[in-house]
């Protein structure tokens, strides 16, 4: 799948987010948009997400030159991460397993696909704890499964390793490293760590006075 922006604007009671977004995703592997909190990194995330609405410019969506429709079916191909996910009062399988109950998936490819799902995080062990329990990391792990599970062709990681220790983000990190080297997913990816956005990035993105500028 392609994505591509073209002059995104976005505006919150008169101020100015995004002024002129224009870039192309175009391939699989680990897009990071590096900039410092508040300029719009999030917004633009969400608004390619198709979780929010943009004030001007376009998204368009294609596979093999093919412009897709942004119905459900497309949402359902890609999914977001944000710093701090839902959490439901049940257990970590069932938490990971709730986007495959979304589409219809039921046993055993449900039981399968969480299960891979939880050995890529690291977190077969902690199938059956309430994820009311789990630490902050171990949360952020979790919604990574939960995403994980559902096989996305467009991954959007928000700030991933916000407000989580250092353990699980070098955990988290080594995950994104994962994803690039097998090369199935695109990943658009936010962080304020250059040193973080470095180690991650296929391409690093700078988001500056409202636009995306190639590193």
């Amino acid at each position: 799948m392609k994505l591509i922006i073209e002059h995104i604007r976005k505006n919150y009671d008169g101020r100015t987010v995004l002024k002129d977004c224009s870039y192309v995703f175009s391939a699989a592997g680990v897009f990071v948009l590096m900039g410092p909190n508040g300029c719009g990194k999030s917004t633009l995330l969400r608004i390619c997400a198709l979780i929010e609405q943009s004030d001007g410019g376009e998204l368009i969506f294609s596979d093999d030159g093919h412009p897709l429709s942004q119905d459900l079916a497309l949402r359902r191909r890609m999914t977001l991460v944000l710093p701090h996910i839902g959490v439901f009062n049940a257990t970590v399988f069932d938490n990971v397993a709730y986007g495959l109950r979304l589409r219809g998936i039921r046993r055993p490819e449900l039981d399968r696909k969480v299960a891979e799902a939880l050995a890529f995080v690291g977190m077969e062990h902690k199938r059956k704890q309430n994820a009311l329990t789990l630490s902050s990391g171990e949360t952020q792990r979790m919604g990574l499964a939960r995403a994980f599970a559902i096989g996305p062709e467009v991954l959007f990681l928000d700030e991933p390793t916000a407000s989580v220790d250092e353990e699980n983000t070098a955990i988290i990190e080594s995950i994104v490293l994962a994803m690039r080297k097998a090369g199935h997913t695109m990943v658009i990816m936010t962080t304020h760590d250059r040193d973080q956005a470095e180690l991650l990035a296929d391409k690093l993105l700078i988001m500056k006075s409202g636009e995306v500028h190639e590193a």
